[in-house]
């Protein structure tokens, strides 16, 4: 048995379709267990930049299984639009590459259209929700009314599905979002269309996962986006609709909890996030907008551009001990190269008193005064590292710096945005 869970330590975007990426070349099964199309991925491989939503980062390796657990909702239009394009540019050969979860909740199109009319209505307290239908679909999961894509397959069980949901769901479409109600019959007829293109793809992948762990294969869980947005730990109410935590890759992919061995967080060397809420590290000037534009720091489902900000250690402890982190992913560390002096956010500062931990209230969050340790930085390029050794001094200290005080070895250091341009000081597997 090797397992090893790769999950974000903060607001999503730290990177982990890189690492993902790179330790995939190791791995010989990749699964995603939570969310949906409201994260991005992006892969660089030689030269050639690869955005993936839903499909797993390791379908460009043609030898590695890749699975959408159960835990992840389905926009079957987005899937089937992503294969298309992964296989226009040469990837993707086989169908047999792609496992689908038959337990997973499908995306429908009365999911997106609350979605963005709630946004709508919520004006300046909008949540910063994608509007793609993810939290709407989680609420019919946990209300029982959700359409799997097993049921995709079993064309007039859907219609009785689609129907019995669309008599609640039109009600809001066209009185409380002022919409044009949707037909039961034109609904169920699109979605059979999409079960006969993904029927290749569906079946029971926790079975299918129990026997090659119990065979030894290597397997990789792929978290989306971050531990400060999951909907139980993260910095509430603005969050995703799922768990992203370590654990959740148990339920989510249907495999028992004692079959996960390692997990790795994946931290960026600085703090970015995307979207509403507090954020006690941003910053406001053109200090932030240089780390923008030189660390690309755009959406890869959005494009909005992200609030950037020093790295804040209150919010990757508060990871460290939700997930059991073995191991830290440290990326962007070229980003900072030329900024000195470089602060790192060891506490937080509220009506006078010290914390170091993330306050649950989110009026609190907002008030908390960040406490910095400085520390010095570094002129020569990191591109060219490819080992510990090859670093700066400083930037070493940097990295020793986050070790010291997560507690945690940093077990690979990405040096720029191309599988070859990491530091790997631990294997994964």
């Amino acid at each position: 048995m090797s397992t090893l869970v790769v999950v974000g330590t903060q607001w999503g975007d730290e990177g982990k379709g890189k690492i993902v990426d790179l330790l995939t070349g190791r791995a010989e099964v990749v699964v995603r267990f939570q969310g949906g199309n409201n994260a991005g991925h992006t892969l660089k491989v030689s030269g050639e930049q690869v955005i993936v939503h839903l499909i797993p980062s390791g379908i460009l390796y043609p030898e590695t299984l890749n699975i959408i657990g159960n835990g992840v909702v389905i926009d079957p239009s987005v899937l089937l639009e992503e294969k298309n394009e992964l296989r226009s540019r040469g990837h993707f050969p086989k169908d047999s590459q792609l496992l689908i979860s038959d337990r997973a909740h499908v995306i429908m199109p009365y999911h997106k259209i609350i979605d963005q009319g709630r946004e709508d209505l919520l004006a300046g307290k909008k949540i910063g929700t994608t509007g793609r239908g993810i939290g709407p679909a989680y609420e019919d999961k946990a209300s029982r009314m959700g359409i799997r894509m097993g049921d995709l397959l079993r064309p007039e069980s859907l219609r009785t599905k689609i129907t019995a949901s669309l008599e609640e769901k039109n009600f809001l479409i066209q009185h409380r979002f002022g919409k044009t109600p949707l037909d039961a019959n034109e609904v169920t007829d699109q979605y059979v269309m999409f079960g006969r293109q993904l029927e290749p793809h569906i079946t029971d992948t926790s079975q299918v996962l129990y026997s090659r762990i119990n065979g030894g294969s290597k397997v990789l869980f792929e978290g989306a986006q971050g531990t400060l947005l999951d909907i139980d730990h993260g910095t509430y109410p603005f969050v995703t609709s799922s768990n992203v935590v370590s654990g959740n890759a148990s339920c989510g992919a249907g495999v028992s909890p004692t079959s996960i061995e390692r997990v790795w967080g994946v931290v960026k060397a600085y703090s970015t996030r995307v979207g509403e809420g507090g954020f006690p590290t941003e910053l406001k000037n053109s200090l932030g907008e240089e780390i923008r534009a030189k660390g690309a720091e755009y959406g890869a489902t959005t494009g909005r551009p992200r609030r950037c900000g020093w790295l804040d250690m209150v919010i990757v402890n508060h990871s460290v001990r939700l997930n059991g982190l073995t191991g830290i992913a440290l990326t962007k560390m070229d980003v900072l190269t030329g900024i000195s002096p470089i602060l790192v956010c060891t506490g937080y500062e509220i009506d006078g008193t010290f914390i170091d931990r993330v306050p649950a209230n989110v009026e609190d969050f907002e008030r908390v005064i960040p406490r910095y340790r400085e520390l010095k930085g570094w002129n020569e390029p990191l591109e060219q590292c490819r080992s510990f050794d090859d670093l700066p001094k400083n930037a070493r200290d940097y990295v020793e710096t986050i070790e010291h005080l997560s507690g945690v070895p940093v077990t690979l250091v990405s040096v720029g945005p191309s599988r070859d341009q990491s530091i790997l000081r631990q294997s994964p597997f």
